[in-house]
């Protein structure tokens, strides 16, 4: 087979097998663009928020409580709401100026124009703005950025906080990480459906508990919560840390991006070259990992950089090497 035709199917292949989307991209705190009503929020503000927040990675009840705020969502008739500016130069229903809009502004709904008074403009920019600013690991600098109060960024964490927790019935409660949480463990957005797949699946089981040994669904261990998510989007790797080690392929730890684990020297009987403890990369130098029976919690998000980390490993370009529909002469291309 000519070199080319080789190059063409394989190419083909890794798009089958892992191709990019993302619509159905979720979040680090588990958002998508659809879900129940929020009591306050109109349903096409409420829209606009999760989707902002699955392409931007903010949690979308901090980008609700900025509109509560500057706006009503867009239900306010205070100058420059709807339509020009009020007298600190300030238009939309996110309050932009005309120099940051200028820089930041989104064409939200791609209709060639960006209109900081449409929200499907100003929402997705408003976003962007803070993700500038350092948002959602630095959240509270990013809102700081959006306006210089102390006392505004406190009104924004507390009325996301009361958004996140508050359905449209007051007498079903949802259950969720508070914004601080989202903030602090909020993950870049997974660059395709497979990574998406498996770090959601790994973020749903927050708050279970860790036992040595389980294999789920109640309950797991570190190596056990990275082999389900892994089984989660069709792919399967070792059961154990042990076996999960060598799997992989090694990337420096520099390179370390979502869908990736990262090893620690932990536990019994380990060293820098036969890790006991696993984790799974999200991003923004934070992984989901089942960590002990005594943690609180047991399984949930925390930073991977530290002195025990031995190394990281990518299982998928193991699974793309081994797949059997490769030909074996395109899994190792000649040279010229």
């Amino acid at each position: 087979m000519p070199v080319i035709a080789v190059l063409v199917a394989l190419m083909l292949f890794v798009v089958v097998l892992i191709g990019a989307v993302t619509g159905s991209t979720p979040n680090a705190c588990g958002q998508r663009a659809t879900g129940p009503p929020v009591a306050g929020i109109p349903a096409n503000y409420l829209a606009l928020y999760r989707k902002a927040s699955v392409d931007y990675g903010i949690p979308w009840e901090i980008l609700a409580a900025v509109g509560s705020i500057e706006s009503d969502h867009g239900r306010s008739r205070a100058p420059g709401v709807r339509s020009g500016e009020n007298d600190a130069g300030a238009g939309g229903p996110m309050q932009f100026l005309s120099g940051t809009w200028a820089s930041f502004g989104v064409d939200g709904n791609h209709d060639a124009e960006k209109d900081r008074h449409d929200p499907a403009d100003a929402i997705p920019a408003a976003a962007n703005y803070l993700r500038h600013n350092g948002a959602p690991p630095k959240m509270r600098a990013a809102l700081f950025a959006y306006n210089h109060s102390k006392t505004y960024v406190d009104d924004v964490l507390n009325r996301a906080r009361k958004y996140k927790t508050t359905p449209a019935s007051s007498s079903s409660p949802t259950e969720g990480a508070s914004p601080a949480e989202c903030a602090d463990a909020a993950a870049i957005t997974a660059p395709n459906e497979t990574i998406a797949k498996i770090i959601a699946f790994a973020m749903a089981q927050r708050g279970k508990p860790y036992v040595f040994g389980a294999t789920g669904p109640d309950a797991w261990d570190c190596s056990s919560l990275v082999q389900a998510a892994y089984a989660a989007a069709g792919l399967t790797i070792p059961r154990t840390t042990f076996s999960q080690w060598p799997f992989g392929v090694r990337v420096p730890n520099s390179q370390a991006r979502p869908g990736d684990l990262v090893f620690f020297n932990s536990g019994p009987g380990t060293s820098n070259n036969h890790p006991g403890h696993v984790g799974l990369v999200i991003g923004h130098g934070q992984m989901i990992a089942a960590r002990c029976s005594s943690c609180h919690p047991a399984i949930g998000v925390e930073p991977y950089r530290r002195s025990d980390w031995t190394g990281t490993t990518r299982p998928l370009l193991r699974i793309l090497r081994s797949r059997p529909s490769v030909p074996p002469h395109a899994r190792a291309l000649p040279r010229s």
